[in-house]
Order: structure tokens, then C-alpha cells, then sequence
């Protein structure tokens, strides 16, 4: 069984619900899943973990400053990310922009830690990842499980 990390930023509970949604379609997927908010998390469990899953809102076009520090923190672990798998998701208040530069912020860090990120699947959207404007609706949701489910399916392969 793969173990599937699900970090996340959330000011108003909307990056947390679909943080939750996608750590059900992991668990769907029939892997082991540890849901963190970004404060409760700690380097052990992203070495710990087979697949990552980051997740902020949407701050200026960039993940949040407290996801950063967690992701700059992990500078201390660089080499032992290698070959997981990772996905992205972000939420944002509007449709103003900034969403999939956020989301590639976080994509960019995955990728200096040698991991092997994924988009979230063709059937519901095929981008860079789960995004959500507002409250997260039921297709957002529902794409939230299905990137979890992808995930969870390919960290499988790894473990």
C-alpha cells in the first residue's frame, strides 16, 4: 500500500475541503492517507510518504507565505523526494488570475525535489491542477477525488 501525503494551507476551510476530497479519492484508490494542515506538517512525513499532494490558496499569484516556509524548509531533505509522485491544488477568492501561477509554484518546488508530478486527469479539466473559485462546487470536488484517485494509483506503482 502506497502512502499518500496531503498538505494544505486554508484560511477560509475552501483549500481545506477540497483537501479532504482529495485525500477520499486516495483512500478510494485503497492507499494509506495522512491529511495535514501545512502547520501540523513536518519534513519525516513527506519523506515518509510515496505520493504529494500540495495545496494553497491563491496569494498574488504564489502559494501562501506558510506553505512556502514549509516548502523552503524541505531544502534540508532535497535528494530524498526523488521519484515520488506529486499534484497540485489551489483555491482563490476570484476569477481574477493568479491560479495556475500558484499552481505552479508549487508544481516548480516538486520539480527542484526531483519528484514526478501529475495534472490532474483529462476527464476533468487535464491541467495543472485542481482549482476552485469560492467555495468549492461539486465539480470541483469531484476533481479533487479524481486527482487524489490518480495520485493514489500511481504512488501505488512506487511503493
Amino acid at each position: 500500500m502506497a502512502k499518500v501525503l496531503v498538505v494544505y494551507d486554508s484560511k477560509t476551510g475552501n483549500t481545506q475541503k477540497m483537501a479532504e476530497a482529495i485525500a477520499e479519492g486516495a483512500r478510494t484508490a485503497g492507499q494509506g492517507i495522512t491529511l495535514k494542515n501545512v502547520k501540523e506538517a513536518s519534513l519525516k512525513n513527506l519523506e515518509e510518504s510515496n505520493g504529494i499532494i500540495l495545496g494553497s490558496p491563491t496569494h498574488f499569484g504564489t502559494m501562501s507565505d506558510d506553505l512556502k516556509k514549509f516548502i523552503d524548509e524541505s531544502v534540508k531533505i532535497r535528494g530524498r523526494l526523488e521519484g515520488k509522485v506529486g499534484a497540485a491544488f489551489t483555491s482563490s477568492g476570484s476569477t481574477g488570475g493568479g491560479n495556475e501561477t500558484t499552481l505552479m509554484s508549487m508544481i516548480q518546488a516538486m520539480l527542484i525535489h526531483g519528484m514526478v508530478v501529475c495534472g490532474d486527469p483529462i476527464e476533468t479539466g487535464g491541467h495543472y491542477g485542481v482549482v476552485a473559485i469560492g467555495k468549492p462546487d461539486e465539480e470541483a470536488l469531484q476533481a479533487c477525488k479524481k486527482l487524489g484517485e490518480r495520485v493514489g494509483r500511481l504512488a501505488s506503482r512506487i511503493a
